[in-house]
Order: C-alpha cells, then sequence, then structure tokens
C-alpha cells in the first residue's frame, strides 16, 4: 500500500521525519509512503494537493495539531476525524447563516472514506471537525458555532484533504491531536509540544505496521 502523507507545516511531523531520516522538503518520497507539507490553509493544501494527488496512492494520511471545543478531551490527544465540515461555506442573511447546501452550489460536509480495520485505528475516537479561515477566539463566535455545528476539533486544512480525496476516489484518514481548547485566544494554556509528541508517535507506528 503506498500511502500519501499530508501534514500543514513541517514542525508537525518533524519527530516522524527524523525518526525515518527524511531530509526535510515540501515533498519527501520512501518506497512506503510520501510526505507533502502543503503549507496552512484550504487554498495552499488544495494547491498542493492538485500538483500530487494521483491514482497511485491507495491511502492519503492528513495529520495535523488542532484545537478541541471539547475541554473534556486532554490536551495531547490523538483523534480520527471522520466528518469534516467548511463552516465558513455559504452566506449571511439578516443575522442567520445559509450553508452551501442551501444556496444549492454544493456541499460543505465532507467525509473521511476508508475501510481500513487496523489496531492504531480501533484506538482513537472518532469525532467532527470544522475547518475555517479564521480560527475561533471570543466566547460569541464560539458559542454561534458550537450551536450551529457542534464540533470536535477545528483546523485550517482537513476539509479541503477530504475534499480533494472525495473527488479522486482516494481512501484518506484526518488524524489530528489536540494542542489546545478553542476560548478566547491564550497561548500560555497550549500544549503543541505534547500534540506533535503524540500525533507522531501514533503515525510513526500506524506506517511502520501497516
Amino acid at each position: 500500500m503506498k500511502i500519501l502523507l499530508v501534514a500543514a507545516t513541517s514542525a508537525e511531523i518533524s519527530i516522524l521525519t527524523e525518526h525515518f531520516q527524511l531530509a526535510e522538503a515540501e515533498f519527501m518520497q520512501t518506497e512506503k509512503f510520501d510526505i507533502l507539507v502543503t503549507g496552512v490553509g484550504m487554498t495552499a493544501t488544495a494547491f498542493a494537493l492538485g500538483k500530487h494527488l494521483s491514482d497511485r496512492y491507495n491511502l492519503v494520511l492528513n495529520l495535523g495539531i488542532a484545537g478541541s471545543f471539547d475541554p473534556g478531551i486532554p490536551l495531547g490527544t490523538v483523534l480520527n476525524v471522520t466528518t469534516d465540515e467548511l463552516s465558513e461555506l455559504g452566506a449571511e442573511n439578516k443575522g442567520a447563516f445559509l450553508t452551501i447546501e442551501e444556496l444549492g452550489f454544493g456541499k460543505s460536509s465532507h467525509q473521511a472514506h476508508n475501510n481500513l480495520l487496523h489496531s492504531a485505528l480501533s484506538e482513537l475516537r472518532k469525532v467532527k471537525g470544522i475547518t475555517v479561515n479564521t480560527v475561533h477566539g471570543t466566547l460569541q463566535s464560539i458559542n454561534e458555532i458550537k450551536k450551529r455545528l457542534n464540533p470536535i476539533t477545528e483546523s485550517m486544512e482537513g476539509a479541503a484533504v477530504l475534499y480533494s480525496c472525495e473527488k479522486e476516489g482516494i481512501p484518506c484518514l484526518q488524524i489530528r491531536s489536540i494542542s489546545n481548547y478553542v476560548e478566547p485566544r491564550n497561548k500560555d494554556s497550549w500544549k503543541i509540544g505534547l500534540a506533535i509528541k503524540n500525533l507522531n508517535e501514533w503515525a510513526i507506528g500506524f506506517l511502520t505496521n501497516s
């Protein structure tokens, strides 16, 4: 099985690339898997995947850190994001939000389709995420999105990966580790190092045993 591992930044997979003794680059190739570092955000991710995604891959593995709307999930927890939504794709209408589905121009929710029965996946909680251009940082916006979509995670790339894989008919996984809670911005409470460590340890195990 040939895997395309997709990450927004080199930092998020730094332990993994060091483990496999790979020189840091935007695109890294090995016999078993390739690594694509896209840059941050949906646009950069879609562009990079447009250049590299093809049917030579049996699986796309999207790795990254994320914020959690659920304070009951410990920081550093690794999650399997099986549904992801482009939460800002739509229109405002007199205080209400109209989704792209309601406008009749497409869909905003995308699924991570795969048929993997891998032991590394069975241990992960399956959750719903949203993908945004602007991360939430005020109580008002946080409460509004929780009321409208009730997501667990927030990232800036996930749904773009799922959308691209859906279009190409390629199985995919989105695995994210929680680095912070979605709250009024407070960098002192973030655990980015822990999230990256746990994410990379999971991914190394998955790649080694796939």
